[in-house]
């Protein structure tokens, strides 16, 4: 069973690794595609830069992806190897991976709204008048349509290969 579990965290760890990968091959393209709407939008397209708004895949996009799957893969590499505190380890770490994809999940649900307040907390009336809804458009479509499908994936492979994780070992 320990080798069931291990494949599922192996499963997350790439899942999770596949963030910073599409970020770094596509964000460039993303972050041109913003700034242009922000030109349509008479908006000067150093607005994202200036509040730290990012599409590639630098700072923590690329750090906490990285890291949990690195937790994942040494969890994985502790439940092949059969120690005693695979079993623990994996209760914590994989409940915090879910809670941590829950967190991941609300934020691409509620984007437009956290990017809009975070600019009307700026006090800086450019800012104030993005249409935040059309720059996250423009950025999502600097991605290629398929890496969309990816990030649903993604999801599902992070919940359903924890749940596993979780749930089988109890189970037989």
């Amino acid at each position: 069973m320990n080798v069931f579990v291990a494949v599922m965290q192996l499963l997350v760890a790439a899942a999770f690794l596949s963030i910073p990968i599409g970020r770094h091959r596509y964000g460039a393209a993303a972050t041109a595609s913003a700034e242009a709407e922000l030109e349509r939008q008479g908006v000067r397209p150093t607005v994202l830069a200036e509040n730290g708004m990012r599409f590639d895949a630098g700072g923590h996009e690329t750090a906490v992806p990285v890291t949990v799957a690195a937790v994942m893969a040494a969890l994985a590499g502790l439940n092949l190897y059969g120690g005693d505190l695979a079993r623990p380890l994996t209760w914590v770490f994989q409940t915090i991976v879910i809670l941590g994809n829950c967190l991941i999940l609300y934020s691409n649900l509620t984007a437009a709204k956290s990017v809009q307040a975070a600019f009307r907390r700026k006090g800086d009336p450019m800012l104030a008048r993005v249409d935040v809804r059309a720059l996250l458009k423009a950025a999502e479509d600097g991605f290629p349509a398929w890496t969309w499908i990816l990030q649903n994936v993604r999801h599902a492979v992070v919940f359903g290969a924890s749940i596993l994780a979780l749930a089988v070992p109890f189970a037989v």
